[in-house]
């Protein structure tokens, strides 16, 4: 989502948290299900979806490589369940859930996508819990259980292969400093994933006095900022030598043209800012049951088998990425990643941006 669209669905989100409070069912009855972590429990929510039917996901996965083969693979295990689903940008999924809410005529039973932070702030998830959640590392869970990470996002540099050597590739943070890329290296201004995440990233990991440090010199370097297209379109460009360097990018996208050919690869520089998506329960959901079978299945391993065969990169330990995206996990190169959470896209993006608009405008 281009930061634009971002700040425009927050705007939105804004005005419509209020009525979600009003017009959302409180917590109750069946609703406990959610929570509830009883020896019974997964035989209480197959009954229980056994009798609901339907589930309705929406997502942002992309429909054919990953949300169909999800809901066939679902319903192929649970014969009795008719899966219903969406597919759409963070912006308009957002903008589709704050309407049925409003309209007190809720569609969907589950959410996925990189949209914690905004669906968290304005109300729209309530707390589940999954037996599933296990199986993730604690540092990527949700202390409130508002969501549970689905898949990963790791971002690095592109690089075009023709324009720079092996051996002249920046490999950390300070060969970025070079003055040889001055004027040569550009970043997305995007909210969610580019300019902010970079200044995010290295806050978080190395404190604010460091960081600012950092970033003061880096100002001095002449960064290109690109707010054209998609973050794909940045890769693009790159790969048709407008840029030789283009920084936090998804690490996966370069190694996908290259697997078609494309002069560009990805380096990764320490630490490595990943980010997930999220799978949320709908507050208010009309089919709690139907929701957490979907939500097990989406964290199980067959859930996560799916996303990695769909070019993902699978947020459950033990579920490998494809081989040929491997080359961007950290783990992989010996790399420690720092977890943007969505609470920490709240809590430093309004400083992030501010030392942008001083360092880099």
């Amino acid at each position: 989502m281009d930061g634009r669209k971002n700040r425009r669905v927050r705007s939105m989100l804004a005005g419509f948290m209020a009525s979600v409070a009003l017009s959302a069912p409180a917590m109750a009855g069946p609703l406990d299900i959610l929570t509830y972590t009883g020896a019974d429990r997964n035989e209480l929510v197959l009954e229980g979806a056994r009798k609901e039917g339907v589930v309705t996901i929406y997502s942002t996965v992309i429909v054919n490589q990953a949300l169909r083969p999800i809901a066939d693979a679902f319903s192929k295990k649970y014969p009795f369940m008719k899966v219903n689903y969406w597919r759409g940008d963070t912006g308009d999924l957002m903008a589709k859930i704050g309407a049925e809410i409003r309209a007190d005529n809720l569609v969907a039973d589950v959410i996925e996508g990189s949209l914690g932070e905004i669906a968290v702030a304005a109300g729209v998830t309530q707390p589940f819990t999954s037996p599933m959640i296990t199986g993730f590392p604690e540092a990527y869970r949700d202390p409130q259980q508002n969501w549970a990470p689905t898949r990963f996002n790791y971002f690095g540099l592109a690089y075009n292969t023709k324009l720079v050597s092996p051996a002249d590739v920046p490999k950390t943070y300070e060969d970025l400093l070079d003055p040889r890329w001055s004027g040569k290296m550009a970043w997305r201004i995007d909210d969610c994933c580019g300019n902010l995440l970079f200044i995010t990233n290295l806050r978080k990991a190395w404190g604010e006095e460091r960081a600012m440090d950092y970033l003061r010199k880096l100002g001095k370097q002449k960064l290109i900022n690109f707010a054209a297209g998609s973050a794909r379109t940045l890769v693009d460009r790159v790969i048709a030598g407008e840029y030789p360097i283009a920084i936090n990018i998804f690490a996966h996208h370069p190694l996908i043209s290259a697997g078609k050919g494309a002069s560009v690869s990805t380096q990764l520089l320490e630490p490595v800012p990943a980010s997930a998506a999220q799978v949320m329960v709908v507050r208010g959901v009309k089919r709690p049951n139907a929701a957490l079978l979907l939500v097990d299945f989406i964290l199980s391993d067959d859930g996560q088998a799916i996303l990695s065969k769909a070019e993902y990169f699978p947020a459950r330990t033990g579920v490998p990425a494809l081989a040929s995206m491997a080359a961007a996990v950290p783990s992989n190169s010996g790399k420690k990643d720092n977890f943007i959470s969505p609470a920490d896209v709240v809590n430093y993006s309004p400083r992030s941006s501010e030392i942008y608009n001083d360092l880099f405008r």
